[in-house]
């Protein structure tokens, strides 16, 4: 394979999603970019930034071949990239995106949520759309094979007719004193939710939700919430947000009019109408044994997405619209919390 197949990548922001969570050894790997451009023989990784000292140490020990480097605009200045990834904290992400952008790579990996708001959104799309640089968002449940599959089989449980989906955590759905850190889960974690339902309906766009069930501490932050929309398929969408619970959980429910598929965390069933064995001349839901498979690729296809697309041979699965039309989701539940 000669010089010129190989992409030349730099990775800005060392921390979870950068680099440790490669490091869990129950997590399905590669779970951090690190991991995944490296993974990729297509991309050589040559440097690497951080403010935080010991991230950027830890990563640079497993790293000893590529550069350091503790400011962006250090790194920018030591050579031309044909890959920038962004994995630093949401409140951050305007800033370096901009940054970044300046440089002019031939792709941006950028880490949901897109920014901490629209305005803020709207901003790096403006840059990148004036500086002809794509970009791709990290809603890695995109590109999983658990995920892609269900989407293949949404017309086998008959017309859709409800989709229910649930965030669980211990962290705050939202908190007014959070605005400038995006420490709450409505955007941290909430992200992922609404874009792959999203994904899951071909990226109809959202409108108007109702929201509802709505909680709060006695700090003020809101624990629980739930939001409802109406698709014109006359579809049900039900986003329930917990802040309050001792557990990690991301589940989605899709019931159709001939079945039912459950996909979340640890979670991948179908199941269809069939003669029930409980009550006679009665239908009733059984599991059908479809086979999800242990292994969704979800970070190693985001990667592949990135390499095809630079090839020419794709286009990008999870774009700076789409990851804008789920922070406006998102928005647009938060001003009715």
């Amino acid at each position: 394979m000669s010089k010129k197949n190989i992409y030349y990548a730099a990775l800005i922001g060392t921390g979870r999603i950068g680099y440790s969570l490669g490091l869990d050894k129950k997590r399905e790997q590669p779970a951090s970019h690190s991991m995944a451009l490296n993974a990729n023989r297509r991309i050589n990784l040559v440097a690497g930034c951080d403010i935080n000292a010991e991230n950027l140490e830890q990563w640079h020990r497993a790293n000893k071949k590529a550069e350091s480097f503790s400011s962006v605009e250090n790194l920018l200045k030591s050579r031309n990239f044909d890959i920038i990834t962004i994995a630093v904290n949401e409140n951050a992400h305007l800033e370096t995106a901009l940054a970044a952008i300046s440089a002019k790579p031939r792709l941006i990996i950028l880490e949901k949520p897109v920014a901490l708001n629209m305005k803020q959104g709207l901003q790096i799309k403006k840059a990148a759309e004036k500086n002809n640089v794509p970009i791709l968002v990290n809603h890695e449940r995109r590109f999983s094979k658990d995920y892609q599959k269900v989407f293949s089989l949404i017309e086998t449980i008959g017309h859709l007719q409800s989709i229910h989906a649930s965030l669980y955590s211990g962290l705050r759905v939202y908190s007014k004193k959070e605005e400038k850190t995006g420490a709450y889960s409505l955007i941290h974690d909430g992200t992922h939710l609404v874009d792959i339902v999203r994904f899951l309906l071909g990226d109809i766009v959202f409108e108007k939700p109702h929201v509802f069930g709505v909680y709060r501490s006695e700090d003020g932050a809101v624990r629980n919430a739930s939001a409802q929309y109406h698709t014109s398929d006359n579809i049900s969408v039900v986003f329930d947000f917990s802040g309050r619970s001792r557990f990690f959980g991301f589940e989605i429910i899709l019931t159709g009019t001939e079945g039912r598929i459950s996909i979340g965390n640890g979670l991948a069933k179908v199941e269809y109408s069939r003669p029930s064995k409980l009550y006679t001349n009665f239908y009733s839901l059984t599991e059908d044994k479809i086979r999800f498979g242990k292994k969704t690729g979800y970070f190693s296809n985001m990667i592949k997405n990135a390499v095809d697309f630079l090839d020419g041979n794709d286009s990008l699965g999870s774009t700076i619209e789409t990851g804008l039309a789920a922070l406006k989701m998102l928005e647009d539940i938060k001003k009715r919390l």
